[in-house]
């Protein structure tokens, strides 16, 4: 049973990626590289494009469940595994997409709206949203079922 779902679409990140793609096609005509090469970064810039078209959240009734696009980079974490969820901001260094920041993973595709979630082995991650108070309260909520059950 879901309790929570909501998928984020990255419309700037996929313009983006898509634009820059067709920046490398272009220059495979004019610059004196490999046409080859360029077509391999411009496919390798439209697969990210739909990897990272949007990222879908989930609250369940046993896990906190996360994925890009259609359905890649798919990852969850057991409720019972979870210790706190607050809502934060993060900076603009911090970016989108995967990658370690000094808080721990992040998995964004717009914005710097998040919530912070730590697990009970003090390791934490960061899950960008749009709706931040909500997850978060879907988040706790779940939690709270886990350890009544």
């Amino acid at each position: 049973m879901v309790g929570y779902e909501h998928r984020q679409h990255a419309r700037v990140l996929r313009v983006l990626l898509l634009w820059a793609a067709v920046a490398a096609v272009l220059l495979a005509f004019v610059v004196p590289v490999p046409p080859a090469t360029l077509f391999l970064v411009a496919a390798i810039l439209a697969g990210c494009a739909v990897g990272f078209s949007s990222l879908t959240i989930q609250v369940t009734d046993r896990s906190l469940v996360w994925c890009f696009g259609p359905g890649l980079f798919r990852k969850a974490v057991p409720l019972a595994e979870i210790s706190a969820a607050e809502v934060t901001r993060t900076r603009w260094l911090d970016g989108w997409g995967i990658h370690l920041t000094r808080r721990g993973w992040l998995y964004n595709v717009r914005g710097f709206d998040a919530v912070l979630v730590t697990r009970a082995n003090g390791k934490s991650f960061l899950l960008g949203t749009d709706e931040p108070e909500r997850l978060r309260l879907a988040i706790l909520e779940g939690v709270a079922m886990t350890r009544a059950a």
